[in-house]
């Protein structure tokens, strides 16, 4: 994902001026922040382990940072404490993809519709390529989150590990009767890094912690009201 992200930065006429990997995570805070200063912006798609870090390097830097890792929600609390501490900018999601947060609203609609019908059950199903290590993934956990406030009713996720499978998610409404499904496949990673990029540009001269499902409805809303973007 950084290289990918790093290629359509510079197609966009982006430079990328620092690359840390995971060979730099021996070197301390003060080290890691003093390679990004002067930075515009910084974007991480590493490990979940990494993340309170990473953050706590550019925020003391003054870089916003695009967090585009999953699985480490756990450390949420955390991570917005050391961004209101050094007053930063952080954006983060489950996933940067426009094509996903449109599947996330048509999911919704449709848990809507089936609220007041018990006889069909809903099922979320997930599956990644062999080298994703969390699961079910970030993607699937909102879904989740999402369908089942909609519905009314807890809603079960059941996740796939195997080969090269870019990332396929899928709801299904269930009965007796008949099934119906919504599926969305990313045939590439290109829209999360297009979508991170998208973030990038948003988070400059903003402070505080923001997820992307907020930077989507920014762009989709004077669309929908007929306005003219200027």
């Amino acid at each position: 994902m950084g290289q990918l992200v790093a290629k359509l930065a510079a197609e966009q006429g982006h430079e990328v001026v620092a690359t840390l990997i995971s060979a730099d995570t021996n070197q301390s805070v003060d080290e890691l922040s003093e390679k990004l200063r002067g930075c515009d912006i910084a974007i991480d798609f590493s490990v979940a382990a990494a993340v309170p870090k990473n953050t706590e390097i550019c925020v003391r830097a003054g870089v916003p940072l695009v967090e585009g890792t999953t699985g480490w929600k756990n450390h949420l609390d955390e991570v917005k404490r050391v961004v209101a501490q050094h007053d930063g900018a952080l954006i983060h999601g489950a996933n940067f993809s426009a094509g996903v947060q449109v599947f996330y609203r048509i999911a919704a609609r449709a848990a809507e519709l089936f609220r007041a019908l018990d006889s069909y059950d809903a099922f979320i199903e997930e599956a990644h390529h062999k080298r994703k290590r969390d699961a079910p993934s970030g993607t699937a956990i909102q879904l989740q989150e999402i369908v089942t406030e909609a519905l009314g009713r807890e809603v079960p996720v059941a996740s796939t590990r195997a080969g090269y499978i870019p990332g396929t998610h899928r709801v299904g409404f269930d009965s007796a009767a008949d099934q119906i499904t919504l599926t969305h496949t990313a045939r590439s990673r290109e829209g999360f890094a297009a979508g991170a990029l998208l973030a990038a540009r948003w988070i400059m001269g903003r402070k505080g912690v923001y997820e992307f499902s907020e930077v989507f409805e920014e762009i989709v809303k004077p669309h929908g009201d007929g306005e003219t973007e200027k």
